[in-house]
Order: C-alpha cells, then structure tokens, then sequence
C-alpha cells in the first residue's frame, strides 16, 4: 500500500489525534499538579489551562473516531474547528515572535490588573520581588502593591519589581511560546489536509456500491 492510500492516510489520522490526546492529558494533568502543590492558586488560571485541555482532548477524540471508522460527519467537523484552531494559533504565535518591550510592559500591566491579590502576592513570593512596574502612571497600584508584598527582599530594603524579573525573560519566553505554536499550529493543518484527504478516499474493504 502506498503512502497516499487509505490505509496511510487513516494510520496518519489517528497517530496524529493521539497525541493531540496525549497532550489535552498533560494539560490537564499539569493544571491539576500547579493547584495540588499550590504553584498557582487563581482559579482562573487552572480552569482555562483545563479547558484548553478538555477542548484538544474532545476534538482529539472527534477525530480519532472519525478517522476509525471513515465517518464522514465526524471528519467534516474535525476538519472545520481544527482550520479555526488552526488560525487563532497562528495568528498569536506570529503576535508572541513579533511583539517588542513596550507591547510586553502594556500586557504585562493587563494582565496584573485583571489578577487576584492572592495571585499576585504568590508571585512575589516565587520570584522574590514586589509590584509590578515602578512608573509615574501607575504608581498608586504600585505602592498598594508594595504595601501589601509579602517577599522576603522587602526586609532587606532592597526589592526588584516583578515587572522587571519577568520582562528580563520575557522576550525568550515568547520566542519559544511562538515557535511552540507555530510548530503545532502547522501539525494542525496537516490534520486538516489529512482529514481532507482521508474523507475523499473509498474504503476498499465497502461494497463498491455503497454511498461514502
């Protein structure tokens, strides 16, 4: 059987939705492991990493059957919501490689606005610092935030901000956010052309006169 039959294409299928599987798995499973060790304690942040994990799971599961047992429903739409998957990745990955310092320090001040207090001072605690970013137009946060730090460095006087501590690693961080999900998000398109594909080709085990 060449590589561009039914058997090659239905083999491509189903490896490529395990371990979409096996990843939705890890997800979920590190979510679960960050809240029982209390690395991270906001709620929010554990459910969304949950979600996106139940999400690849189920989708994985849509297609995974789909490609078992040649539906031609179940591929159509494993097809449609992997290509929508597809291009929101791409198009935050491509946002993560081309975002510069000042896009970094307005997201950063988003996303501190929108934590919890409890969120934030487990952060000041695991990096060791206090606020966010000390500047002119947010000072009153800052120095709500400072008041409230529970780091060690604050007994010596001397603290960094966090905004610092995470900007100096932020930009490598989103490099390899961005290749991760570039990565992923053209392996999405290969399924997408592989359920294309797949769901075009006759089982040559059927009747020869049955309807696809």
């Amino acid at each position: 059987m060449v590589c561009g039959g039914f058997t090659c294409s239905k083999n491509a299928l189903c490896s490529l939705n395990v371990v979409y599987m096996l990843v939705g798995l890890l997800l979920i499973g590190v979510a679960a492991w960050g809240k029982g060790f209390g690395l991270v304690s906001s709620i929010h942040i554990i459910g969304g990493v949950i979600a996106v994990g139940v999400f690849l799971l189920l989708i994985a599961i849509v297609g995974l059957i789909g490609a078992i047992h040649h539906h031609q429903v179940m591929l159509f739409f494993y097809m449609v919501i992997l290509f929508i998957v597809f291009l929101f990745q791409f198009g935050v990955s491509c946002s993560c490689l081309a975002m510069n310092r000042g896009q970094q320090e307005a997201l950063l001040n988003s996303t501190w606005g929108i934590l919890e207090n409890k969120t934030k001072t487990d952060l000041e605690i695991q990096l060791n610092c206090c606020g966010l970013l000390n500047y002119t137009a947010s000072r009153a946060q800052f120095d709500l935030d400072l008041q409230n730090c529970p780091a060690l460095c604050k007994k010596n006087i001397s603290c960094y901000t966090c905004g610092d501590k995470m900007l100096t690693h932020a930009t490598e961080a989103l490099k390899i956010l961005g290749g991760v999900g570039l990565f992923f998000s053209f392996t999405e398109i290969l399924g997408v052309w592989l359920a294309v594909r797949y769901r075009n080709q006759k089982d040559p085990r059927a009747n020869p006169s049955a309807f696809l």
